[in-house]
């Protein structure tokens, strides 16, 4: 007999009526609080690196999470294929709650930074265990509504996130942009406990799956290597001059080699089909987020905008990732996967080439806000259906581990290029050749997922 608590199919109803509301409002407040506190610790962060003395830790306050989020993201695919998302659900919730107080807590930059640390597995493990959720719980003709939902989840707190942790600083302290969220994230987990009991209650056909200890200890090895990464800047060595580029390459090298495990066979080959498919999310990821942290940074140094009005230009790019991600989602298959796909991959690719061309001709900043515009229109295309054919091309028994594979492409993606263009920003002397370099880069990998886009399917139209 079905479980009572758990949704019944209905394809004809949508994600906001009866059998799905409580569950689509509880994942996307979840999505929404992990977005939001991503953004408004990154407004915050100067504040607290000035008041904790810690900006010799800055840059790893950010990258620290995007690397134990690996580890997260693995643990929390094996463990959804093995007993289904319930525990792990309620395990990263816990791990992001931890990690948020202990950074609210905090009174030196080392353990501010151990809690991002804690936070960043959490909110790994959240995203994957989600994910499998909804291709549990969501009909397949539902799935590109509710991943446009989640969509607007991470854009609509680019729009507030800012402004809200700039109040909780003047009023209270930066402590409340953490501890703030704690009290947020229980309610929205509750909206959902019904569903996850009832899936708990059901039998786990899959536990006879064993644990993949190789998998986990070749995620704790792609992490070290995000880390080493963006350390290597700093590793000097009398009479060495290179150590630091070799370091970095190193890092690259055992960083892709530990990934390989982690991603369907045949990904950094891009093979047609689910490989080409993660391999275009990791690009387009590790393009647009690797150019996108140094927009803001270009309007104020290079036009000496605010930072209030330099931010503008990602709520452009948000405002547009959210329209395209609506649209999308309501064409449907009337839009085909693989159009969608390349489509928004050179739209990535046309607004990469705009940053890079303003900086090196010294072009007005309305070309490069504007460009932008089109950069997050191209991720909201493309985003919302890579998701959709990641859990197409899935079976019950690898749902979490592709589900997985795709989030740890979006975070090694990102990490990686965060962590290299920060590198290439370093080694120049003046500031227009620093930016150019950065978006030269950013563009060449915005023109390999270009490349891998049309490969998303396993033939042609």
């Amino acid at each position: 007999m079905p479980d009572p608590t758990l949704p019944t199919t209905h394809p004809a109803a949508g994600i906001l009526q009866r059998p799905y509301l409580w569950v689509t409002i509880g994942t996307c407040a979840l999505v929404f609080l992990a977005a939001f506190e991503s953004l408004a610790v990154t407004t915050i962060m100067p504040l607290v690196s000035r008041e904790l003395d810690g900006a010799g830790l800055y840059a790893l306050a950010f990258a620290g999470p995007l690397a134990t989020g690996v580890i997260g993201m693995v643990a929390a695919g094996n463990w959804s294929d093995r007993r289904g998302p319930t525990a792990p659900l309620y395990s990263s919730v816990g791990l992001f709650v931890l990690g948020l107080l202990i950074a609210g807590t905090s009174a030196s930059m080392p353990m501010l930074v151990s809690g991002r640390l804690v936070q960043g597995l959490g909110g790994g493990a959240l995203t994957v265990a989600l994910y499998v959720l909804v291709a549990r719980i969501y009909p397949g003709v539902l799935h590109p509504k509710i991943f446009a939902a989640f969509s607007a989840a991470w854009v609509i707190p680019s729009l507030v996130g800012p402004f809200a942790a700039g109040i909780v600083v003047q009023v209270f302290s930066w402590h409340w942009v953490f501890l703030g969220v704690v009290g947020l994230v229980i309610p929205a987990l509750l909206m959902i406990a019904p569903v996850l009991r009832g899936m708990a209650q059901q039998p786990a056909e899959a536990a006879k799956l064993p644990w993949a200890v190789g998998r986990l200890a070749w995620a704790a090895l792609a992490a070290v290597a995000v880390l080493a990464l963006n350390l290597s800047a700093e590793v000097r060595i009398p009479g060495f001059p290179a150590a630091t580029a070799l370091l970095a390459v190193a890092a690259v090298v055992l960083a892709l080699l530990a990934v390989r495990p982690l991603v369907p066979r045949g990904t950094l080959l891009s093979r047609r089909g689910l490989p080409s498919v993660i391999l275009a999310r990791g690009l387009a990821s590790a393009a647009f987020f690797g150019a996108e942290v140094y927009l803001p940074y270009l309007l104020i140094e290079q036009y000496e905008f605010s930072p209030t009005f330099a931010g503008l230009t990602l709520t452009g790019g948000a405002l547009s990732w959210a329209g395209a991600s609506a649209v999308q989602g309501r064409l449907g298959a009337r839009l085909s996967h693989r159009t969608a796909v390349t489509a928004g991959a050179l739209m990535v690719l046309g607004a990469v080439l705009l940053a890079l061309a303003t900086t090196a001709l010294n072009w007005p900043a309305a070309v490069v806000i504007g460009g932008w515009i089109f950069a997050g229109g191209g991720m909201g295309l493309l985003y919302p259906r890579l998701s959709v054919m990641t859990l197409a091309l899935s079976t019950k028994d690898n749902e979490g581990f592709n589900s997985s594979a795709m989030s740890i492409a979006d975070s090694l993606g990102g990490a990686l290029a965060l962590a290299t263009t920060g590198i290439v920003f370093a080694a120049f002397t003046t500031p227009a050749a620093s930016f150019s370099g950065v978006f030269a880069l950013a563009a060449v990998i915005a023109a390999a997922a270009a490349l891998v886009a049309p490969r998303v399917t396993t033939r042609r139209p």
